[in-house]
């Protein structure tokens, strides 16, 4: 299953992707706020789950790259959230840029997409997103695809320890119904 917008296109993961995606993950600016950056094996095995998720589903975090150059950029999609918490289930939409690609508007276009696809063609209900309270780069990403913050949703990351200094999260939501009327609104 392959996805386009405007200037991108989210696709299945492919060999060529795995050193971009590990120099991505080894850049401590694009981890600021994951509890550190990925080894080399530790990015591949990262693909390899989302290639799987991809495979058994037909959707999940797709590589995106850019459809004038080819050119591979990160990671945009939806995916099965894989912990226990007060929202789960749910599916997550996410993305993760190389820094030279921040600040052109990718991460909410390729997430505009993903939505769509979420909504229209998986038919769900619901779609979620969270991220550290300091990360204000996704938290504005989430706002400008029509995702809402209600406080009493923020929750402790169960995959970090008691104490660790990322673990508070703030939840986004956004439903079906919202995201029609803001479709709407956007004609």
């Amino acid at each position: 299953m392959t996805v386009r917008t405007k200037r991108l296109i989210l696709r299945p993961w492919q060999e060529s992707d795995l050193e971009p995606f590990a120099q991505l993950n080894a850049d401590p600016r694009v981890r600021e706020y994951f509890p550190g950056i990925l080894s080399r094996e530790e990015s591949d095995a990262s693909v390899k789950l989302m290639s799987n998720h991809i495979e058994k589903c037909g959707w999940g975090f797709w590589a995106a790259s850019l459809i004038e150059t080819g050119e591979f950029i990160g990671m945009i999609g939806l995916e099965d959230v894989y912990f226990k918490a007060h929202f789960t289930p749910a599916v997550e939409i996410g993305w993760r840029l190389a820094f030279d690609y921040w600040g052109k508007g990718y991460a909410t276009e390729g997430a505009q997409a993903a939505l769509q696809y979420g909504f229209e063609s998986l038919n769900l209900n619901e779609i979620v997103s969270f991220t550290t309270l300091e990360n204000m780069r996704s938290r504005h990403v989430m706002k400008k695809i029509g995702m809402h913050h209600d406080p009493k949703d923020d929750f402790d990351h169960p995959k970090l320890p008691e104490g660790h200094p990322l673990r508070r999260h703030m939840l986004y939501r956004l439903n079906k119904t919202d995201w029609k009327m803001e479709q709407q609104a956007w004609k």
